[in-house]
């Protein structure tokens, strides 16, 4: 379930990051098309309202034009209310009610009575009636009428104003219905526009997103080798690819000149400061007299000299790791026997109580030379930030299918904040200290490099006036290839 939650928390942070392009092109691109589409609805809405409103609205204005007319007819044949009431019967247009009211509006003369108008008159109607009308659709209770009014003048006098009420509940039904059905299809066109769109955009982004999982993949050893091909991506896209892969030609080019300079310098210097330093302890061996200071000089000189050897030395173990030249001979190793032994190894040089802890013969696939390397480093690197009498652990111990050696100081330990970067080359803690005890800042990285190259990795946990454990971490058994 956790994994399940991880997966579905990477989705919405790689598809719904508001930062990201891919979101921002869709969301733009899908809100102009419901932009576009919501016009074009309400556009379409209002346009057939308004062929509605025409239509009925032109067919009681003709009627309107003709009623004065008619009631004057009539009127000369009867009374006047009997000429209203019987020119309103004439009028045979389903839906259409018509009333007639005195010039006061305080009564009304004659109205629509047979069944063919379906309504009357009411309070609600007429209130609205009196209003000034504009060629629209009003809803009365649950009608849809449009309404129209005019002044009746008969003979030059006024009569009355008479009202038209014409019913269009059933078109105006069709077309609120018409209006749902565009407005569903326009919500499912853009819902499906949006899907379209945003696969389309995932697609088109997908060499970037190929760059950038290959920017962040890629090592300095893999530099000379990576190459992206993108052979159906836009132009653009394309573009940015060969600048990339130039790009990466070049850093190609400088690392290998780098690691060349590096391999070239050491070799060329270690020679002739061997020599110098074999002078100078041969000097110091024999020279007996000599006053303090000269023998403080010369000491100091061999020093100097010898941890630069040393230096030269792990430059040309890390140029030969770097070019591939390193080989492992790799076996099946029994690691109790191999740690006992350094360990016997590590008390002679450092006069330090060297613990080991292993309940179990455990088997590991090493280059049991190189691993001895690590390990000496290791523990000579705990031997110089822990105190004398404070012990150095080596635990053996296997985990599913790896054995892991853990090397244990009870010293100074390590900033968190440095921890991340101890393995880096020529990254010191502090530099004062480190200079005291003669680092250089290439043990650990040399250790890293060796121990990658046998297949297996290495970490430490440290805290503060704690000590610190470097954990590495073997295979067992040879890799299936």
């Amino acid at each position: 379930m956790r994994q399940l939650w991880e997966t579905i928390h990477q989705i919405k942070q790689r598809h719904f990051d508001s930062s990201s392009l891919q979101f921002r092109l869709t969301f733009e691109i899908t809100a102009l098309s419901v932009l576009s589409l919501g016009s074009v609805a309400i556009w379409t809405g209002w346009k057939m309202q308004q062929v509605l409103i025409t239509t009925h609205t032109q067919t009681v204005e003709y009627i309107a034009n003709r009623f004065p007319r008619d009631v004057e007819f009539y009127s000369e044949m009867l009374s006047i209310k009997a000429g209203l009431q019987k020119t309103i019967n004439n009028v045979s247009v389903p839906g259409l009610a018509i009333w007639v009211k005195s010039i006061d509006g305080k009564k009304i003369l004659a109205q629509s009575t047979d069944v063919k108008s379906s309504f009357t008159a009411t309070d609600e109607l007429m209130a609205i009636a009196e209003m000034p009308l504009k060629p629209q659709v009003y809803k009365v209770g649950s009608r849809y009428l449009i309404l129209y009014q005019s002044l009746i003048t008969i003979k030059g006098k006024p009569l009355g104003k008479v009202y038209m009420a014409q019913d269009v509940t059933e078109d105006q039904r069709h077309l609120i219905a018409m209006l749902q059905g565009l407005a569903l299809v326009c919500i499912l066109v853009t819902m499906l526009t949006m899907v379209a769109i945003t696969l389309r955009i995932r697609r088109s982004l997908q060499p970037l997103q190929d760059m950038s999982r290959m920017a962040g993949a890629i090592s300095a050893e893999d530099l000379s080798k990576a190459k992206l091909q993108l052979s159906h991506a836009p132009r653009e896209v394309k573009e940015l690819a060969q600048t990339f892969n130039r790009m990466l030609s070049r850093l190609a080019d400088a690392w290998e000149q780098q690691r060349q300079f590096a391999s070239n310098i050491s070799h060329e210097l270690r020679t002739p400061l061997t020599v110098v330093l074999g002078y100078l302890q041969s000097l110091l061996r024999r020279s007996s007299n000599l006053n303090a200071y000269q023998k403080e000089a010369l000491e100091t000189a061999a020093s100097e000299a010898e941890r630069t050897v040393h230096l030269l030395q792990d430059l040309l173990d890390l140029a030969r790791a770097d070019s591939g030249y390193t080989h492992y001979q790799m076996e099946p190793v029994i690691l109790n026997d191999l740690i006992v032994e350094v360990a016997g190894m590590a008390e002679n040089f450092s006069n330090r109580l060297i613990q080991v802890e292993a309940k179990e013969t455990i088997e590991a696939i090493v280059d049991r030379d190189r691993l001895k390397q690590v390990l000496i480093n290791l523990i000579n690197n705990a031997v110089k930030y822990s105190d004398f009498d404070q012990p150095i652990d080596l635990i053996l111990e296997r985990v599913d299918q790896q054995a892991i050696i853990q090397v244990r100081d009870y010293g100074v330990g390590i900033p968190l904040q440095d921890q991340s970067r101890i393995f880096e080359r020529f990254y010191r803690v502090d530099e004062a200290r480190a200079r005291d005890t003669g680092g250089h800042g290439l043990g650990l990285a040399i250790a890293k490099t060796l121990v990658e190259g046998m297949g297996g990795s290495i970490t430490v946990r440290s805290k503060l006036d704690e000590g610190s454990i470097f954990a590495i971490v073997l295979l067992t058994q040879f890799q299936k290839s």
